[in-house]
């Protein structure tokens, strides 16, 4: 049986405080998490929930992956925007041009993200969160169709896009050049099987796809929802849960 992206999960120096932003911001709802963790959930049930876990470490550089969100008109742009910086986010320059019709914010911790103009197509009819934007290798977004079982939306000049068979955010990532990995991701997938799934068949089929296990990756919470750390080809750190 094939994991599934159970979450997106930040590490946070406030995990409550960002839950609090980000719930804001999409209107998801916050949720007790089965592991003790901050967690919002997402409308639908077939989508991902966002987990916020804790972290010392601030935050340094530029994140390989950050959220596009979509607006339906100029006027829901500006208020998605406005409710970002009450809430606690504030607007920044990664080279964007003045004519380019997307916002470009961060989050309280620094965590960059974008809202999309109206009327983008490719992100037509993905909800909230339009895409999950990261950098990486065409390598890499053949592994993540590959592992989710979602199929490839976009493969042209080394840029890849997934999406799930039910529809939802897109997961994009934008070709050559990649930024240099310094240090663990502050954005990570977190991945969870079915009930009835045999865990190390799917941690070996995850391997044979190009996946490697870390050396440190086994924390055992309860013998049954162990996260084991993996890395994808671009060495990207991934989480994958025991069965819930």
């Amino acid at each position: 049986m094939t994991s599934r992206l159970f979450a997106i999960c930040f590490h946070a120096t406030r995990p409550a405080g960002l839950a609090r932003f980000w719930s804001g911001v999409l209107g998801w709802e916050l949720a007790d998490d089965p592991d003790g963790e901050v967690a919002i959930l997402p409308p639908d049930a077939a989508g991902f929930r966002i987990r916020f876990l804790p972290s010392r470490e601030p935050k340094t550089g530029q994140n390989r992956a950050h959220f596009d969100l979509t607006s339906t008109s100029p006027e829901d742009q500006r208020q998605i925007v406005a409710r970002a910086l009450e809430l606690g986010g504030r607007h920044i320059d990664v080279g964007q041009l003045p004519e380019e019709g997307h916002t470009v914010l961060a989050d309280p911790d620094g965590n960059e993200f974008c809202v999309i103009e109206a009327g983008n197509k490719f992100l037509a009819d993905t909800g909230s969160i339009g895409a999950l934007a990261c950098d990486g290798t065409q390598e890499v977004g053949y592994f993540w169709s590959e592992a989710l079982r979602w199929p490839l939306v976009w493969d042209q000049d080394q840029e890849t896009a997934i999406q799930s068979p039910n529809g939802g955010t897109k997961i994009t990532w934008g070709g050559p050049p990649v930024a240099p990995k310094t240090g663990p991701n502050r954005l990570f997938f977190e991945l969870a099987l079915p009930t009835d799934a045999d865990r190390e068949a799917e941690i070996d089929r995850l391997v044979s796809l190009g996946a490697t296990r870390t050396a440190t990756g086994e924390g055992d919470d309860d013998g049954v929802r162990g996260r084991l750390l993996m890395l994808d080809p671009d060495g990207n750190e991934f989480a994958v849960q025991g069965p819930r």
